[in-house]
C-alpha cells in the first residue's frame, strides 16, 4: 500500500516508518508540521527545521508547513488540511503515524483518515513501553535527548545519546518519578539522527543548550548529512 507518513525527526515517528515498510508498505511522502511553540498537543517542536535533511537521509519526498495554530481545535484543522494538500499531490491509500498511547492524538488522525477514505496505520500503538524502548537500541537507533520537562530530568539529559548505559539511568528515574518511557506527553522529545533506514546520518554539529529551571530544550543550530 502507499503511504503518507506523519513525521517528526523523533523516534515513534521514525520506527512507526521503520515497522510500515517491514509490513511492506511503500511510503510515498513525509508530512511534518511545525508548530508555533512548544505547548502543541499535536506536533513535534524541537529542531523541527532538520526534518528536511532526515527526509534526505530516508531517499523519501517531505512536505513541511508552518503552523501558527494555537489551540487544539485550529491544531486539528491544520492537520486536516495538510493530509489533503498531501494525498492530492501523493496517490495514496494509507496514513502511517507513531502515536503509542495518547486517544486524543490516534482519535484525531482516524477522524481525519475516515474523512478522507484512507486507512489509519499505527505500527506501534499500545507497545510495551520497556520493550519498546530496548528494541529501539538493539536495532540501532542513534537517538539523541533533545528537549525535557518531566520532574527527574534535569538539563544534564539534554543531548544525551539513548543507549544501553543512558537507558538503565532513565529506567530508575521513570519507576521513581512515573514518567513514561516512550516520553509521550511531552516529558521529553527526541531526534533520531542515524537508524537502519537512513542512507547518511546527521550529524551535530553545533547546538546550545536552553533550560529555564523546569524544562530545557537542546536546540541544534548546525547540522549536516555524511557518509555512515
Amino acid at each position: 500500500m502507499k503511504v503518507l507518513g506523519l513525521f517528526s525527526g523523533g523516534k515513534d515517528s521514525t520506527f512507526a516508518l521503520y515497522e510500515a515498510r517491514k509490513l511492506g508498505h511503500e511510503i510515498s511522502c513525509l508530512v511534518t508540521i511545525c508548530p508555533y511553540n512548544d505547548s502543541s498537543m499535536l506536533f513535534h517542536y524541537p529542531n523541527c527545521k532538520l526534518v528536511t535533511y532526515l527526509g534526505e537521509a530516508l531517499g523519501i519526498p517531505s512536505l513541511v508547513f508552518n503552523s501558527k495554530s494555537i489551540t487544539k481545535e485550529e491544531e486539528t484543522q491544520d492537520l486536516e488540511g495538510t493530509i489533503v494538500r498531501a494525498t492530492s499531490q501523493y496517490q495514496v491509500d494509507g496514513l502511517v503515524h507513531g502515536a503509542i498511547y495518547s486517544r486524543y492524538q490516534k482519535q484525531v488522525i482516524e477522524k481525519i483518515c475516515e474523512k478522507l477514505n484512507i486507512q489509519e496505520i499505527s505500527p506501534i500503538w499500545n507497545v510495551n513501553e520497556s520493550n519498546y524502548i530496548d528494541r529501539l537500541i538493539e536495532e540501532k537507533f542513534e537517538i539523541r535527548i533533545v528537549a525535557v520537562a518531566a520532574m527527574g530530568l534535569d538539563d544534564s539529559w539534554l543531548g544525551v545519546r539513548l543507549d544501553s548505559r543512558s537507558l538503565k539511568r532513565l529506567k530508575h528515574i521513570a519507576e521513581e518519578y512515573r514518567i513514561n518511557l516512550t516520553f509521550e506527553g511531552g516529558d521529553a522529545e527526541t531526534l533520531v539522527v542515524d537508524c537502519p533506514m537512513y542512507r547518511k546520518k546527521l550529524e551535530i554539529r553545533r547546538a546550545t543548550t536552553k533550560w529555564d529551571g523546569q524544562r530545557g530544550i537542546f536546540e541544534i543550530q548546525d547540522a549536516a548529512l555524511v557518509e555512515k
